[in-house]
């Protein structure tokens, strides 16, 4: 899905993946863990508090029994006294005046003529109210913040308490019936004419005595806030964790970006590209062994470049000896039969005579050089056959083909390739100079070694030379032995004298 996008972006979406499910994940942690406690923290909070408002609702039940009780028989007692001397009035008179007189002689009470009734209600207390009514609901007098309604299980008969709402507040209260007396004695002479009715207030605003429905609430309020703030961190996550992921992977990408330059520049043939290695850490790893391929995979193609230089060299010269060969090897045999045939002609006193005999003498000297030439050309097969092989065939061949007799005395260890390809060339270039320049009998080659150091000699017997005149009469010869050794930290050192013979030796 990401794909058509960069590293960068790819790998600052997966950091804000990863922050977010870590996020999620622990939400979902800390939810099945917090929110059992938090219940449970809040049922028992709330069934604490609700015990304590029932504890409160029922002693307020209680005052308003006792003040109910104690109204009732203050009303009782001013209503058989009123049916002792006027008799024939109906119950609802009887209260009507009873509750007359209690208010009369609650108004006495209160400015220091008469006394309050004991419990009785009081008169500052706004939210209470008290109600004098008939056993059929009908009130006959009230007092108190307003006319309160009786409940429909105030009115059944017998004293009652209960809670009841109004106006959204919950009230206690409390019924207690009026009773009086005939005056004939005994309890059958008592009866029942009314009720009183006493209101109080019975628990604080806003206190419920339902149990588990505020702690459900508040238990579910507190796991939406949890969830709330979790999606708040999730929110704030997305950019923190994208510039988060661009800012730390810059350098990365970079990096990154170089390896790719490299392969591009390497893919394009420049194989000296290298990165600088910035690091110790996988990336620098890379970096290394990127800087490592390119070094050997330079090495690889110069040495492949310098093999097929030489393969190409050798098949130059093996074309150069076949032209040398079939042209003017041939050319120079046939004028060589010819000088012979001319002197043989001639009468020996003449001068046409001496000049054949020098013209062939020249002839057969330019076919030895001729051969010598053709031999240093013909590659030798070292690297199949090994160098005291290829030492002990060139040697062969020069007395073979030149019919010189040459003594080799080859004992050399394994040695490195460039010397042995130096030792090689170094003794089919003495061979040559000594067959060209010096007109030998014989010639003696030693090559010796000892894991350390080689040393090789090439001893003719021929006319020899001025060491002062080298490069004048006998072209770079020596020269190119002495390059070619001094390249290996070698020395070569020339003994030799006009009709002395020649020495080369070289130490590498």
């Amino acid at each position: 899905m990401f794909s058509r996008f960069g590293l960068r972006f790819r790998m600052a979406a997966s950091y804000v993946t990863v922050s977010a499910v870590a996020v999620l994940v622990v939400e979902a942690v800390l939810l099945a863990i917090l929110v059992p406690q938090i219940r449970s923290a809040r049922d028992s909070a709330r069934t604490a508090a609700q015990q304590a408002a029932r504890a409160e609702a029922s002693q307020t039940q209680s005052k308003a029994e006792v003040i109910a009780l104690g109204i009732a028989s203050s009303v009782g007692s001013s209503a058989s006294a009123i049916a002792a001397s006027r008799p024939g009035l109906s119950d609802g008179r009887l209260l009507a005046e009873a509750a007359r007189n209690l208010s009369t002689s609650t108004s006495g009470a209160a400015d220091g003529s008469g006394a309050d009734t004991p419990d009785g209600p009081n008169p500052d207390s706004a939210e209470a109210a008290m109600a004098l009514a008939t056993l059929e609901g009908h009130i006959i007098s009230a007092s108190g913040r307003s006319t309160p309604t009786l409940p429909a299980e105030a009115l059944s008969n017998g004293a009652r308490t209960g809670l009841s709402t109004v106006d959204g507040r919950i009230f206690a209260w409390a019924v207690q019936p009026v009773t009086i007396s005939n005056g004939s004695g005994g309890p059958a002479a008592a009866r029942t004419i009314g009720l009183v009715y006493q209101e109080l207030p019975g628990l604080r605003p806003g206190t419920s005595v339902t149990p588990g429905a505020d702690g459900v609430a508040d238990a579910t309020g507190s796991v939406t806030g949890l969830i709330t703030a979790g999606a708040l961190v999730l929110v704030l996550l997305i950019p923190v964790g994208a510039l988060f992921g661009l800012f730390s992977t810059g350098r990365l990408i970079r990096r990154i970006r170089q390896l790719a330059v490299g392969t591009e520049a390497m893919a394009d043939g420049d194989l000296r590209s290298r990165i600088p290695v910035s690091g110790g850490d996988e990336v620098g790893q890379l970096e290394q062994a990127f800087n490592t391929m390119a070094g050997r995979l330079e090495q690889a193609v110069g040495a492949e470049r310098d093999a097929a230089g030489l393969v190409a060299r050798r098949a130059e010269r093996t074309r150069i000896a076949r032209e040398l060969h079939d042209s003017i090897s041939q050319d120079l045999f046939s004028a060589s039969l010819v000088a012979t045939g001319l002197r043989k002609a001639l009468p020996p006193d003449t001068k046409l005579w001496s000049q054949a005999t020098s013209m062939e003498n020249s002839l057969e000297r330019t076919r030895r050089g001729m051969r010598a030439m053709l031999m240093e050309l013909r590659p030798v097969a070292l690297e199949d056959a090994g160098l005291a092989a290829a030492l002990e065939e060139m040697c062969r061949a020069y007395e073979t083909r030149l019919g010189i007799p040459i003594t080799a005395h080859i004992d050399l260890p394994n040695l490195p390739p460039p010397v042995e390809h130096a030792v090689l060339r170094v003794v089919q270039e003495a061979l040559g100079n000594a067959v060209r320049h010096a007109n030998p009998g014989m010639i003696d080659v030693d090559v010796r070694g000892d894991g350390e150091k080689v040393t090789l000699t090439v001893r003719d017997d021929g006319t020899g030379f001025e060491l002062d005149h080298v490069a004048v009469r006998h072209g770079m010869g020596l020269e190119l032995i002495r390059e070619r050794v001094e390249e290996l930290g070698g020395t070569v050192q020339v003994v030799t004298a006009p009709r002395q013979g020649t020495t080369v030796q070289v130490a590498l």
